[in-house]
């Protein structure tokens, strides 16, 4: 785990690049304790170790199916699932969970070190719990993405694109249609692919949406309001409420979706699960 110092930093943004209903602004300086985050997302190899130890179910596996992106199933899925309305490109999956992340005909066998997809957040919560560790709140996933620069967009800079250089997986080319994978990846990459941040945090832009520990979109002011410890003793078991999520996923796109930024912020059911939703832990000091 990567050591945050305490501090006083800030969060949020001035620029007006995203949604306004997601509250990424005006920019706040925050008062944080001391906290360890997790280097990297959880890994389908860890998350099969907790699977393992535990007997641990999922919250898809309970259901039997989750969502998947269109681009991952052949026709005849497609014809069996369920179109997800006013999002046309997801379909409801019989038999997607994390070993199998785009249904029954996929396999996570050569991808153990990428990031474990298809969990809830309760799924995120009980591996925390069982690893003695919990979810980060947004505004330590924000610190902790900044790598110590003062930086809004992107943690290697204000550009996208360095001479030519993709620094994390998102979508290239046509959305949702065609995928030119101009990154190296046309879904999730290996946890570790892309070089680390200045504290030693990797791909917290891009690869997967990560779960956090507080409701979503609540105004940043409220990370002076409330510790992490109060999200963590408050906000578990709500599975129908939204919650948090951040810094974008290998799905994403700029025709569509601008939340691959480290101030983006984002929000989902917290019983929902996804073949683009993962998360990393975090802990108190």
């Amino acid at each position: 785990m990567i050591s945050i110092a305490k501090g006083s930093y800030k969060i949020g943004t001035d620029a007006k690049e995203g949604f306004e209903f997601d509250q990424e602004g005006p920019q706040i300086s925050v008062e944080l304790p001391a906290f360890y985050i997790d280097a990297t997302t959880v890994t389908n190899q860890e998350f099969q170790e907790f699977v393992q130890d535990t007997n641990y179910v999922t919250d898809a596996e309970k259901f039997g199916s989750s969502f998947v992106f269109h681009y991952f199933l052949d026709e005849e899925t497609k014809q069996i699932s369920k179109k997800i309305n006013q999002l046309s490109w997801w379909f409801e999956v019989a038999g997607a969970n994390w070993k199998h992340p785009a249904g029954p005909n996929s396999s996570i066998r050569e991808k153990m070190d990428h990031p474990v997809v298809q969990v809830s957040r309760n799924d995120a919560i009980a591996f925390s719990n069982w690893a003695g560790k919990r979810l980060p709140t947004e505004a330590e996933w924000e610190v902790a993405a900044k790598g110590g620069t003062d930086r809004e967009r992107y943690p290697w800079g204000e550009d996208f694109l360095q001479n030519g250089t993709y620094h994390c997986n998102i979508w290239q080319g046509d959305f949702p249609l065609e995928n030119e994978g101009l990154d190296g990846y046309m879904d999730t990459a290996p946890v570790q692919t892309y070089e680390p941040n200045l504290y030693g945090c990797y791909q917290m832009i891009g690869n997967v949406w990560e779960w956090c520990l507080n409701p979503a979109r609540i105004s940043l002011n409220e990370f002076n309001r409330y510790s992490a410890d109060h999200f963590w003793k408050n906000f578990q078991g709500k599975d129908d409420q939204m919650y948090a999520i951040r810094g974008g996923s290998f799905l994403c796109h700029q025709s569509y979706c601008k939340r691959y930024r480290i101030a983006a912020r984002n929000g989902n059911s917290g019983m929902s699960a996804s073949n683009n939703l993962g998360f990393r832990c975090a802990k108190n000091v």
